[in-house]
This record gives C-alpha cells, structure tokens and sequence, in this order.
C-alpha cells in the first residue's frame, strides 16, 4: 500500500466525524471557547460570576418579599387610621353645613376642646373605669375556664351544668343590673359581678369548644400509652385549644367594659358612666363624647393586652414544641 493509501486509510470515517461535528456543536452552544489571550481560569471566573449573580438576583428578591410584609403592616395601621381621619373630616363638615345644634351633634372640633380643657377630671374617672375593667375580665378569664375543663372531663357535669349556663344567659343583662345594686350594693362588688356575669360566657363556650376539639386519633394515642383524662386535658388539650381560649376573651374583653359602664349607669359616684350621665343631664353633648372617646380607647387596650398575651403565649409554646 503506498503513502497515499495510508493517509486516505488515517482518515476519520463519516460517522465519527459527524458526532464529533455534533458534540463540538453542543458544546460551542453551552459555552463558547475562550478568546484569545483569555487564559481557562478566566472561564472559570465567568462560571463562578454568574453563580454570584444568581446569588444577586435572590437579593432582590428577598427584598421584595420584605418590603412587601412591612407594607402589609404599614396599611393594617394607616387605612384604619386614614378612615377615621377621613370620618371625623366629614363629620366637622356635615355639621357645619347643616347648622347641627352642638346640644344634639357637636363637632369633633368641640369634642377635642372638652377633652383638652376637662383632662385632668376625664383621667381621674377614666382610671377607676379601666380598672374595675381589668379586674371584671382577669375574675371571668379561669372562671370561664375552669367551667369549660370541668365540662370537658366529666360527661355528667357537662349535662348537669351546661343547660342551666345557657338558659342563665338567655336572661336579659340589663334587667338584672339593678338587682345586683340590691344584693351587693352601689359599690365596686356589685359592677364587676355584673359584668363578670357578661363576659365569663364567650371565654366559657369558646374554651369549651376548644378542649373537645382534640382529634380522635390523637386522644385514641393517648389512651394506648396509658394516659389519664387529666393528663389528657392539661397535657393535650389545653395547648390545642389556646387559640379558642384566646378568641373568647377578645369577645370578652369588649364585653367586660360594656358592664362596667352599664352598672355605673344604674348606680355609682364615680367613672366614666356616672361623667356621662352627669354630661347628658346637663345638655353637654361634646363632653359625653368625649368620654366615650375614652372609653373606646379604654376598650382598646384591653383588648390589645389580650392579643399580646396571645402572642406571647404561642411564641412560649411554639418554643416548648
């Protein structure tokens, strides 16, 4: 065989060329050679950039994430307070335009001046009203509570005690109001039962609910390792049903300076009530709406110690899990 053969015989075949044309094709798609007088660590470098750069593009994206949340909260607080502001503007307007008497609807503008010039006298009723407030709603939270447990733990309780809770309930609150003045009097006894009788229900029926919440399986587990319908309850039950509990005494908490005020109505020498009683009999509107501003502000923060315990609690109990 000559020289020539031997050259045309050292030739790749038709088929190695086309898959090695196609694999240097492949390649030259996914990553171009490097230029000239670019070293193969440049290449490497471009590599490792552009995993930087995806690390980047995350960067943004967790911002965005935040900056949305923080707007998320940004608008739970300014649209409602947006809302009021917008309310209270057109409520000076209205009552300007329409010539309103301030002995039947005073402007909000009047119900600032009363707040600023009758401060000192607001507060010192103010104080007495949040505090037999506070403890009206910390007597009804384990009393409601407690109620529940036992409910749940015994069957025969639950039948002898729930029916006559709920027609006791059934009864109209303010008309036993000046019965309670009877039995205990015109003092403090006689408001925070009354309104312990208001608002020890909803922690009563929502703690309930809660407790007998527990899935079957579950109570089905406890009983096969030997657990007691005690340890059931304090164990088991009671953390499931923390945000029951919880939600009653929101409800709660509305209701509870709801008695209050109710009983200073009917007989009392001091708070918020008996001040706007005293306003109302005098014709001065704009001072009974400022006190009622008061008191809404007074509910307020009752009911946001309540959802702060909430939180701590869950974060207490998120952290024992």
């Amino acid at each position: 065989m000559s020289a020539r053969g031997k050259v045309r015989s050292a030739r790749p075949s038709s088929s190695t060329q086309c898959a090695t044309s196609s694999a240097c094709s492949s390649l030259s798609r996914g990553h171009q050679a490097p230029r000239s007088g670019i070293s193969n660590d440049m290449t490497e470098m471009e590599f490792a950039t552009g995993t930087v750069e995806i690390g980047r593009e995350r960067k943004p994206q967790r911002r965005r994430l935040l900056s949305a949340g923080l707007g998320d909260h940004l608008g739970a607080v300014l649209l409602p307070i947006l809302f009021a502001a917008a309310s209270l503007v057109l409520w000076q307007l209205v009552v300007g335009w329409a010539r309103v008497p301030p002995a039947i609807l005073p402007p909000p503008s009047d119900i600032a001046i009363q707040l600023a010039q009758n401060w000192s006298l607001i507060l010192k009723h103010a104080m007495q009203t949040a505090n037999e407030t506070l403890i009206a709603f910390g007597l009804s939270i384990p009393l409601g509570v407690v109620l529940a447990a036992l409910i749940t733990w015994s069957p025969t309780i639950n039948k002898a005690l729930l029916p006559n809770v709920i027609v006791f309930q059934l009864i109209p609150k303010i008309a036993l109001a000046p019965l309670f003045i009877v039995w205990l009097g015109i003092g403090l006894p006689s408001r925070v039962t009354f309104s312990i009788f208001i608002c020890f229900f909803p922690i009563l029926i929502a703690t309930a609910t809660g407790l007998q919440s527990l899935p079957l399986d579950m109570l089905r587990l406890c009983r096969s390792v030997g657990a007691s319908n005690w340890q059931i309850l304090l164990s088991v039950r009671f953390p499931m049903a923390l945000p029951f509990i919880f939600s009653g005494m929101k409800i709660a908490a509305t209701l509870a300076i709801i008695g209050i005020v109710v009983g200073e109505f009917i007989a009392s020498r001091a708070g918020l009530g008996y001040l706007i009683l005293f306003a109302s009999s005098r014709q001065q509107t704009d001072l009974s709406l400022a006190c009622i501003a008061v008191l809404c502000a007074v509910g307020l923060l009752v009911y946001g110690l309540t959802a702060l315990a909430e939180r701590l609690f869950a974060a207490w109990h998120g952290g024992r899990t």
